[in-house]
């Protein structure tokens, strides 16, 4: 087999399990990201995420995470569903509906890994899922996938943006692919739609994301951001809902992310008194734990002293 051959090889088995798309770029230093990393570290746009100012050099070049590497194999997976909350329930981002993706995903990775190895001998590499510093997005954009949005979501022609971005770099020379158009055109629905302000066009001040003030800060969200988060309780999907391309977006084949039925069935009620046994048991296995108990109760407290106070 030559390289265009374990590349059809490697993108037939990523459809086999149930990946939406699988697309191959060269390993090498990310010269364009460089600095643009550089600059929205330094302007302090990761908020209080100080890990990402660690392994700067990693995250620019993944021979120095896989000595040897060749090859970046980026892989998407859908989450999208139409199923919806209670209309008056904290709202729950649609990729933490079901079981924590870093399961399912790094799972279906090493199973895709192993399938490699029996076909085409021994070669060394490492599985990724938003765990390690990759930047998953340019990896994509680079392969392929789709484009980087003005919302900073890679965007697909042909199923919009809910889905997963995962990792297999490996020491394997491979068929590389080219990456595609930007597509946004005039478009600013995700820039408008913001109700903190944290978009600008194909940038994103995170501490301002109701995503990031709901899972990553770990401490009081500022009062600054009262009556502007709506009624998200973990994560937040208006950016990707606004999106038109997200008309395109199907229903996910994976029943692992199916949701949990409390998280579809909880009233605002409900998850107001919620307890700790409870969340314990409701979000075993769940992406939500990410937060823990207490960042669920910080949340929802924040958005009952805006309906309080409006």
């Amino acid at each position: 087999m030559n390289p265009k051959d374990y590349t059809q090889f490697i993108k037939t088995e990523s459809k086999k399990l149930g990946f939406l798309s699988c697309g191959i770029s060269k390993a090498e230093f990310l010269e364009e990201e460089a600095p643009r990393l550089e600059q929205w570290l330094n302007e302090g746009k990761h908020g209080k995420m100080a890990y990402m100012e660690n392994y700067f050099d990693k995250r620019l070049d993944p021979r120095l995470l896989v000595p040897g590497a060749k090859s970046v194999v980026s892989l998407l997976l859908n989450y999208y569903t139409p199923e919806e909350q209670l209309a008056d329930a904290p709202k729950i981002s649609k990729y933490a509906y079901g079981t924590d993706y870093h399961y399912v995903i790094k799972d279906k990775l090493k199973q895709l890994f192993q399938i490699i190895k029996d076909q085409i001998g021994a070669i060394n590499g490492r599985v990724f899922v938003d765990s390690a510093p990759v930047m998953d997005k340019a990896w994509a954009v680079r392969s392929g996938l789709g484009w980087q949005g003005k919302n900073t979501n890679l965007i697909s022609q042909k199923v919009g943006s809910f889905f997963f971005i995962a990792e297999l770099i490996v020491d394997l020379e491979l068929d590389y692919d080219t990456p595609v158009t930007d597509h946004c055109g005039t478009c600013t629905a995700c820039i408008d739609a913001c109700p903190t302000e944290a978009l600008s066009p194909y940038q994103i001040d995170a501490s301002k994301c109701i995503s990031y003030l709901t899972i990553e800060l770990k401490d009081q969200i500022p009062t600054e951001f009262q009556n502007k988060m709506g009624d998200w309780a973990f994560g937040c999907d208006i950016c990707q809902d606004v999106c038109p391309w997200n008309r395109f977006s199907q229903q996910h084949k994976e029943p692992l992310f199916n949701p949990k039925p409390k998280i579809l069935d909880y009233s605002k009620k409900d998850w107001e008194e919620i307890t700790q046994e409870t969340f314990n048991t409701i979000f075993k296995n769940s992406a939500i734990k990410r937060t823990r108990y207490e960042g669920i109760k910080r949340n929802i407290s924040f958005l009952r002293r805006k309906n309080i106070s409006s």
